[in-house]
């Protein structure tokens, strides 16, 4: 007994490490607290006295899971509000499953925007990219996971790489202050900031919405004006954050990492002078992202040497 609860507190002293490595590789709370408590039952498992490295070699287990479970998935499930079973180690303090506010958190926290272009990615390229580019971990390492050699490993990270951050927008003269702008314009909206809105958008600025229809078609509303254009995003854009749309800065709305919308800016003078909301499933699919300001939150070197 002594030996399971010294086991267990070594387990815990990686587990938010490997629920963060999880969450991206799967964009799914629940699938990542899943795939940690794979993690944990291994580690039951396994004969502890030959691993050396505990961190690295949980990382590893955890990262084979969720690659096993991207490969199976179909499509992506709802999020169940169960708890897990009675008897196994608990995944939150208080014994208790994901919740939705728990979730967008977390999507909050590791970026909507990066969150909706993983998820765009084939499952060994995902896993690669998050282990190696975001991580840090050696493609050595990475190529046990895939069950690949580390030159195809290495193929799969550039290749998502380029996928993730894509190439240069062709408004890029000033990419960074675009991107302070919509920074700004989300957190005023997020923040109900009227005067600040205002301040952002050209007197002129036209919003055109294909609300859930194809602009195409003549579905398109078009709201005119920068007081109507407030008024209209005043306390919204929740969970939008900035991304390239198209080639050209934007931004992406994914409640709990699923996108919703896509807003596509035009920034004239240092002012907003034209948005446009694409909602249109179909629009939004045929959508190429890219988010060229990835930042990694921690080095794999950092918590494999623990």
């Amino acid at each position: 007994m002594i030996a399971q609860e010294r086991l267990a507190e070594q387990f815990e002293a990686h587990r938010q490490h490997l629920l963060h490595a999880a969450y991206r590789m799967l964009g799914s709370l629940s699938e990542a607290e899943d795939a940690v408590q794979e993690g944990w039952l291994r580690l039951c498992r396994a004969d502890t006295e030959a691993i050396e490295n505990l961190g690295g070699w949980l990382t590893r287990v955890v990262s084979r899971v969720c690659l096993d479970m991207l490969r199976s998935r179909k499509s992506r499930r709802e999020e169940p509000l169960d708890t897990h079973p009675a008897g196994t180690y608990p995944l939150t303090e208080d014994g208790g499953g994901p919740d939705p506010e728990r979730e967008a958190l977390m999507a909050e926290s590791v970026g909507v925007a990066l969150l909706v272009v993983l998820d765009r990615l084939k499952p060994a390229e995902r896993v690669t990219f998050v282990l190696h580019d975001i991580f840090g971990m050696p493609f050595a390492e990475i190529a046990q996971v895939a069950g690949k050699s580390e030159a195809a490993v290495r193929q799969l990270a550039s290749r998502a790489r380029r996928r993730v951050t894509g190439t240069t927008p062709r408004d890029s003269a000033d990419l960074a202050g675009m991107r302070r702008l919509i920074d700004a314009f989300i957190a005023a909206a997020r923040a109900g900031d009227f005067d600040a809105l205002i301040a952002m958008l050209d007197p002129d600025v036209a919003l055109r919405d294909d609300s859930g229809g194809s602009s195409a078609a003549g579905g398109a509303r078009i709201t005119r004006g920068a007081e109507a254009l407030a008024r209209r995003v005043c306390g919204r854009a929740l969970a939008a954050q900035t991304a390239v749309v198209d080639g050209v800065i934007g931004a992406v709305a994914a409640p709990l990492g699923r996108l919703a919308y896509a807003l596509k800016f035009d920034i004239r003078g240092g002012k907003i002078a034209a948005v446009e909301r694409i909602a249109d499933p179909a629009r939004l699919a045929a959508l190429d992202l890219h988010v060229p300001f990835v930042q990694a939150p921690s080095r794999y070197s950092a918590i494999s040497r623990r």
